[in-house]
């Protein structure tokens, strides 16, 4: 194909990291290092805190040079380790949430670059965490001391509808998990980070590509110059990815950066 990006942003979970595994395939990192030599530009954006990433990607970013992390849904993005620009949530917003989520016996987090704090914890969080193998610590008080970016939700999606009609109409939810959902401004998104880190690199979305799996994806491939959906992606993601690559079991980020001519 004609089109060859400046810059790859990645998603972590299931796109880079496979978490049934706990690694990062062997395929991937051949692939990434690739990039490198063609002097394309690997970078991060995940839903996750830069504090909690596996170890196997920390690594990764290390061996590949990467220094360009879009984290917490773009809402906390960092070059070459240090915060480049931030959207934290106004506590007034936090509070009114929190407020909203107990009234209804509902078991919420919050999300810093510092890490996860749960306010209450639950059976369905404690699953929800468990699952990604999230660390987390109880603060109640965590928004009290240090910024928050996203706040968690734990719901069945039985009950998403209910919850979303009691939650301010200037926050949305996206759910990461059948019990998990990212609570976060309206505005926010991993398209929104992107645009940010693109800004200071000197780039524009058209010199951009992106790999994602879940549903907080959706915004980050709509807005790249080619967006891609893994083959174990969410279904309704591979809608609006411009091309669908084999899934991660399947070596699929190397077979598509082949496949595209991105790599040799």
């Amino acid at each position: 194909m004609n089109f060859r990006p400046k810059i790859i942003f990645f998603d972590i979970d299931d796109t880079l990291y496979l978490n049934s595994r706990q690694c990062v395939p062997a395929s991937t990192r051949t692939a990434l290092l690739a990039l490198q030599r063609q002097g394309i530009t690997a970078a991060i954006a995940t839903g996750r805190t830069e504090s909690v990433l596996p170890e196997a990607v920390r690594s990764l970013i290390d061996e590949c040079g990467i220094r360009c992390i879009v984290s917490i849904n773009g809402q906390y993005i960092s070059l070459n380790g240090r915060e480049l620009v931030s959207f934290p949530m106004p506590k007034a917003q936090i509070e009114r949430i929190a407020s909203t989520l107990s009234r209804n016996g509902t078991a919420y987090a919050f999300v810093s670059e510092q890490g996860l704090f749960t306010a209450n914890d639950s059976p369905l969080s404690q699953h929800a965490l468990g699952a990604l193998r999230l660390p987390y610590r109880s603060d109640p008080a965590a928004y009290l001391h240090r910024n928050t970016y996203q706040m968690l939700g734990f719901y069945p999606e039985n009950q998403a509808g209910h919850i979303q009609s009691l939650l301010p109409e200037n926050v949305k939810t996206v759910r990461w998990h059948r019990y998990g959902v990212d609570i976060l401004d309206k505005s926010g998104s991993k398209a929104r980070g992107i645009q940010a880190a693109l800004n200071a690199l000197g780039l524009k979305t058209e010199d951009a590509a992106a790999f994602g799996d879940g549903m907080n994806d959706t915004e980050m491939l709509q807005t790249v110059g080619f967006g891609i959906a893994m083959g174990n992606a969410a279904e309704a993601l591979k809608t609006v990815a411009d091309y669908v690559c084999p899934p991660i079991e399947a070596d699929g980020i190397e077979c598509c950066l082949k496949t595209l001519g991105w790599i040799d």
